[in-house]
């Protein structure tokens, strides 16, 4: 299997998820496996990602403009996303590896396909979506911490576990508060059953491993753990 390989069969079995509460189904040890061969291509769509939150959340603002709670939590996590971008731009440089377009997976586009368009639903999807993305960037960001062969990596990614928490926590409060807690678990329940199938299914090919792609343990098979 090789040095990735062999990191992944050394993990536990424990369940990553127990931390991260908002998922229906950990990362495989596959999609590890894949990721711990490429760094350099999950650094550059890690980077993507942080941009692309940064966006969502800047978007989110924009569509409701008189929400002045709103605009107090996303403007500080629009932010934060964009000092995120900045440090894995830097760690880029640092390795001699040019930021450039990928492909997207199709997770972000199944996602935003299961976001109702009615409004005051449209509101609270977008909300819960978004802690999804976090939530699942938290885990897989807890793994390669671990996992990483390289300490810049590791330092990388442990630096960001816990904004990355605090962002689908506040994700999830401005969630509850509009919509209690009840209609909100029901919905966060039926999203993340989509957000789990959209990682399901074989992993793709190497070149087109992504910090989103395919890899979810989705019927008691081996998942990974976060525990070095």
């Amino acid at each position: 299997m090789g040095n990735a390989g062999a990191a992944v069969a050394a993990v536990a079995p424990d369940n990553p998820t127990a931390r991260v509460k908002w998922l229906a189904a950990p990362s495989s040890a596959a999609w590890l496996e894949q990721a711990l061969a490429r760094p350099d291509l999950v650094l550059i769509d890690h980077a993507h990602c942080e941009r692309k939150a940064a966006g969502a959340a800047l978007q989110m603002m924009f569509r409701y403009p008189g929400d002045a709670e709103l605009a107090a939590v996303l403007s500080p996590i629009a932010r934060e996303e964009l000092e995120h971008f900045e440090r894995v731009l830097a760690l880029l440089r640092c390795r001699g590896v040019d930021l450039r377009p990928l492909p997207a997976p199709a997770y972000g586009a199944r996602l935003a396909a299961a976001v109702r368009r009615a409004e005051p639903a449209r509101l609270l999807d977008c909300l819960l979506v978004a802690g999804l993305i976090e939530a699942r960037s938290h885990e897989r960001m807890a793994l390669l911490a671990a996992h990483s062969r390289d300490v810049r990596l590791r330092t990388l990614y442990r630096g960001l576990l816990a904004s990355e928490a605090r962002h689908f926590g506040a994700y999830w409060l401005l969630a509850e508060g509009r919509y209690g807690r009840a209609a909100t678990g029901v919905r966060l329940e039926e999203l993340a059953r989509e957000e789990e199938e959209a990682l399901a299914g074989p992993p793709p090919p190497p070149e087109r491993v992504r910090m989103h792609s395919p890899g979810v343990e989705t019927g008691g098979g081996r998942a990974v753990s976060a525990a070095p």
